[in-house]
């Protein structure tokens, strides 16, 4: 039961060539980063990964891009990004584009055993009807496209099929997890982790406090150690290095500079 693993570099040692991943986060905010930095000296390549979005230039899985290590992207959202702007638009990636609130219930309903579900979102678009970029060629023309999707209609109105996804292993961060792998997320920081641990065979889950088995309020508990396979413990120093996306300033009203 007890699911602790102290070195992040253990904890994802068996992660091969290959592998798809669905990892947490939404921008920087609950990004695994120690557990990223550790597959990144790993040296696991080719992988598919599945997250809202994939980092940013320098930061979460925007390293592993960087280096070449993602072949493929399931997400909503390419941002500010410019190196995954950039190997999508030359064939570099195959990028998977998908309604932000259809991948969260394809990894929920892959979690939950669900193989498919039906959704109004997409119906009438390429989402739906086939024909969205998911690779380019070298020349800038589309080399692989998405296909149709089953569209059938309920009540009245039409509905998009979509499948659930598992993904080999999950990467997530917590803010309080026990030794049993029940994990507590915080605020801003709960955006997708659990959703992307429930979709895992292995999840992995770095925790900020680690506490002893009956600490945490079974009621405050958002993802049950039934989906956490292993649990590694932050410095305290890893745990507060949280990075900000973007920063906004004001002028203040004296004049004199920026807050």
């Amino acid at each position: 039961m007890d699911k602790v693993v102290r070195a992040p570099a253990d904890a994802v040692a068996d992660i091969p060539d290959g592998a798809s991943l669905a990892v947490g986060g939404f921008g920087l905010s609950g990004v695994p980063n120690v557990l990223i930095a550790a597959l990144y000296a790993q040296g696991a390549t080719a992988l598919s990964v599945v997250s809202n979005n994939c980092g940013v230039d320098g930061g979460g899985l925007g390293v592993l891009l960087a280096a070449g290590r993602i072949a493929r992207v399931t997400g909503s959202y390419i941002g500010t990004n410019k190196e995954f702007a950039r190997q999508y638009l030359t064939g570099e990636l195959e990028v998977e584009l998908v309604p932000q609130g259809t991948l969260a219930e394809r990894l929920r309903a892959g979690g939950c055993g669900i193989p498919a579900f039906y959704t109004p979102a997409g119906v009438g678009t390429q989402v739906a009807e086939g024909g969205l970029p998911l690779r380019y060629g070298p020349d800038g023309e589309v080399a692989v496209a998405s296909p149709p999707k089953e569209v059938r209609e309920f009540g009245g109105r039409d509905h998009v099929l979509e499948h659930g996804i598992t993904t080999d292993f999950a990467l997530v961060r917590a803010w309080k997890g026990d030794r049993h792998g029940n994990l507590v997320l915080r605020r801003a920081a709960r955006n997708f982790n659990p959703l992307a641990a429930m979709a895992g065979r292995i999840t992995v889950a770095e925790v900020e406090h680690l506490l002893e088995p009956g600490e945490l309020d079974p009621d405050a508990v958002h993802v049950p150690g039934v989906f956490v396979q292993r649990v590694v413990p932050l410095t305290p120093t890893q745990a507060e290095d949280k990075g900000i996306e973007k920063r906004t300033v004001r002028r203040s009203d004296d004049g004199e500079g920026v807050r």
